[in-house]
């Protein structure tokens, strides 16, 4: 688990910029859902072709949120990487090794092991599925939007792997789609804590709210 807090020159230009540190004092229930990015085999798996070894430590708290979430009738939606017919060529042919490309790009393909779920989360039938084949959750071929949308979600929760990564980029582009974003720290890992901690300074002070799960919880009416 990161072990790690906002810094206060942070916490003080967020406060001169709004006169709060938090952005929401409610969120709604029904307009919410919870983005868990990219927690498969590939990415948790010990000894994986793109292992983010934190994300293991996060299980149990994503699997708590989950439940309590449930019980509130906010929709979980299990984002997981998988590459399109292009293969995205244009990120492995250029920031993977040659004698690694293969086995990473295996590693998300449709129908692997490696792509799917890693099975220690604990997902339900009722629960969403959707794909993306980039960074971000919400473009390329993504239906995510269309998804939510059709549900009537303003708002969306951001969990998984990895923070400074996918997590980030899908929380950049929410709130360009004018969802409200809220980045749950205890919830989300990287390779480092100064990555992740990035990430929670960035989106803070331009892309949505950061909290920990029992801090959204809260908010939830």
């Amino acid at each position: 688990m990161h072990e790690v807090a906002i810094r206060r020159e942070i916490i003080e230009r967020v406060m001169a910029r709004r006169e709060r540190l938090h952005l929401f004092e409610r969120l709604d229930a029904k307009r919410t859902a919870l983005l868990v990015i990219d927690m498969q085999n590939a990415f948790v798996a010990p000894g994986a072709p793109i292992e983010v070894p934190g994300a293991r430590d996060i299980v149990p708290n994503i699997n708590r949120l989950t439940a309590q979430l449930r019980q509130r009738g906010v929709p979980i939606v299990w984002v997981q990487h998988e590459n399109g017919a292009d293969g995205w060529r244009g990120f492995f042919d250029v920031f993977v090794r040659p004698e690694n490309r293969a086995k990473a790009a295996a590693a998300l393909s449709a129908g692997s092991e490696m792509q799917k779920l890693w099975p220690r989360l604990e997902a339900r039938e009722g629960d969403l599925r959707e794909t993306k084949d980039r960074y971000s959750a919400f473009v390329g071929g993504s239906k995510l939007d269309g998804t939510l949308k059709g549900r009537g979600i303003d708002t969306v929760l951001i969990a998984g792997t990895k923070t400074n990564v996918c997590c980030e980029c899908t929380a950049r582009d929410a709130v360009m789609l004018d969802y409200k974003v809220v980045l749950l720290c205890d919830c989300t890992a990287a390779l480092s804590d100064e990555e992740h901690l990035a990430t929670l300074e960035n989106v803070i002070q331009q892309f949505g709210d950061v909290m920990t799960a029992d801090d959204a919880l809260g908010l939830l009416a």
